[in-house]
């Protein structure tokens, strides 16, 4: 228990100085990318990291047990960020019954033949577990406002394709995660801040390291040209879709062990929000349980 509290306090202590929940004057270049907060080491990070996968791993079995209520989490970032390695590192500890992952990749035509919620609306987590978005319906308001081009394929009357049809599909967002914090999805949200010069660095590991060549795509290396255009739409994002109910997190992330410090502290923080339990048995449930517990005492 005191294991316990002390872990919830760094949580908040690691996790809030990072969370908007109103982001109109949000900046992305007023967040350093290599900040660490005082953490001096991986080693450090480690011994935190090994604590907050064990207060996760309880928490989620009481948010199983409890089946009330929902955890949504959102991953943004630009490539090389490590959303990745980040959700294996935070989430190994967890009971794989209770955690669904799904990551978006460009849209189907059938994705395409619906509005821009709906595939990731069908992977909306159930009661009890935890779902992780590996990007999301914020892609919409990212990479195709980066290339509207994209718009052309999403088969849209042309009248509704206006210069305001990124703020409409942000008053839209907005409103879906207020629905879903109406109905017990608790939703977070984390964009990982990498550098450009770590991002580059980053590159040229995959290209020198067999075990991470799979990785690299020229695709990502033709992004890097519309570096300031991502900034830009990351910026109106965070300032347009931060709320109280549905806050983002804008975690430095050129430091991976520290990314997932303030990743988990963030997951726990939320957590710890809930009155989770395990579900309380009523009498005549006890009842029940007594007299099969003295019947097979007796055998």
């Amino acid at each position: 228990m005191i294991k316990t509290k002390r872990m919830l306090a760094e949580a908040a202590a690691f996790s809030r100085p990072f969370r908007i929940s109103n982001g109109r004057k949000f900046r992305l270049s007023d967040v350093d990318p290599g900040d660490t907060r005082g953490l001096k080491s991986k080693q450090d990070a480690a011994k935190l990291l090994e604590r907050g996968r064990e207060v996760l791993a309880e928490m989620q079995d009481r948010l199983y047990a409890q089946d009330r209520w929902a955890l949504l989490l959102i991953f943004q970032a630009m490539d090389a960020a490590g959303k990745d390695s980040t959700i294996k590192h935070v989430m190994s500890g967890v009971n794989p019954q209770g955690c669904q992952v799904y990551s978006f990749k460009a849209p189907s035509p059938q994705e395409l033949d619906h509005d821009f919620m709906w595939r990731t609306t069908m992977c909306l987590p159930e009661r009890g577990r935890i779902g992780i978005f590996n990007r999301s319906y914020y892609e919409e308001v990212l990479v195709v406002r980066v290339h509207p081009e994209l718009l052309r394929g999403q088969k849209l009357p042309p009248r509704l394709i206006t210069k305001h049809i990124w703020t409409d599909r942000c008053e839209d967002i907005t409103s879906v995660e207020r629905y879903l914090h109406r109905n017990g999805v608790i939703v977070r949200k984390f964009l990982l801040h990498v550098s450009k010069e770590e991002q580059r660095r980053r590159f040229l590991a995959r290209l020198d390291q067999p075990q991470k060549r799979w990785k690299f795509s020229i695709h990502d290396v033709e992004e890097r040209k519309h570096w300031n255009d991502y900034i830009h739409a990351y910026d109106d994002m965070v300032r347009h879709t931060a709320s109280a109910h549905a806050p983002w997190y804008v975690v430095p992330a050129d430091h991976k062990w520290f990314t997932r410090v303030v990743v988990i502290s963030a997951i726990i923080d939320a957590l710890a929000e809930l009155d989770l339990h395990y579900p309380r048995i009523d009498p005549d449930k006890q009842k029940e349980l007594d007299a099969v517990r003295k019947a097979l005492a007796a055998e």
